[in-house]
């Protein structure tokens, strides 16, 4: 079984920046992607960021250039750098982790961490 945590959350003021954290624990395929979404109160859970297996990377217009997705294979962790962050990024992080053997697709999510964006 697969287990993801998500850390590193917390309140901040606008343009201030945080790391989350996702460890991954137990039969993890190596050539996985790695997500990162997020769900705010009263809205629908959103891709923040993505990297694939070879180190791609994927980000939507309303972080590129503010968030950054990497990886280390060897801790088996994956990490969210979110700089400049704004109040519309306050929401609930999820890390995401998903394969697929022939196929059977493997899917799994973390519990989330709260980002809070205010002054």
């Amino acid at each position: 079984q697969v287990q993801l945590v998500e850390s590193g959350g917390g309140l901040v003021q606008p343009g201030e920046s945080l790391r989350l954290s996702c460890a991954a624990s137990g039969s993890i395929f190596s050539r996985n992607t790695m997500s990162w979404y997020r769900q705010a109160p009263g809205k629908e859970r959103e891709l923040v960021a993505r990297i694939y297996s070879g180190g791609n990377t994927y980000y939507p217009d309303s972080v590129k250039g503010r968030f950054t997705i990497s990886r280390d294979n060897t801790k088996n962790t994956g990490y969210l750098q979110m700089n400049s962050l704004k109040p519309e990024d306050t929401a609930i992080y999820y890390c995401n982790i998903n394969w697929a053997i022939l196929s059977q697709r493997y899917d799994y999510w973390g519990r989330g961490t709260q980002v809070t964006v205010s002054s």
